[in-house]
């Protein structure tokens, strides 16, 4: 009998959580501007779950960048998760996690050109210059 791998997170005040289960199927780092004016930092960090294994508790409010909803607390404003109207993939951001070091390793970078300079590629990870080819 194998046991489901579960992670836990939510904002900062506590009114929305989330559990995911088992093994992301990807994780990321993306630098576009998009990303790092949602975050507020150079880059966002993300794993990416099958909608089957996310489990959302409470109210968040979105807003849409092209086809992609981008979740935060209404209450404190925490950015929480991404979804898409095409799939059926949920795209949490690795800072919403509650333990932290996560233990993913990104498996690409996306946007590099508008990585800061002082950061330094990923090691082992795939780099992109913009979006990922679906």
């Amino acid at each position: 009998m194998s046991s489901v791998t579960e992670q836990h997170g939510g904002c900062n005040c506590g009114r929305v959580r989330f559990v995911l289960r088992g093994e992301p199927i990807r994780a990321g780092v993306c630098h576009c501007l998009t990303c790092r004016k949602e975050t507020g930092g150079p880059f966002m960090a993300f794993l990416v779950f099958d909608r089957d294994a996310v489990t959302i508790r409470g109210e968040t409010r979105s807003w849409i960048a092209a086809t992609d909803h981008r979740h935060f607390c209404a209450d404190c404003g925490s950015r929480l998760f991404g979804t898409h109207d095409s799939d059926r993939e949920v795209e949490i951001r690795l800072g919403a996690l509650d333990d932290a070091p996560s233990g993913s390793q990104p498996a690409y970078e996306l946007w590099t050109p508008r990585r800061e300079h002082w950061l330094t590629p990923v090691a082992g990870a795939t780099q992109h210059p913009g979006n990922r080819p679906q």
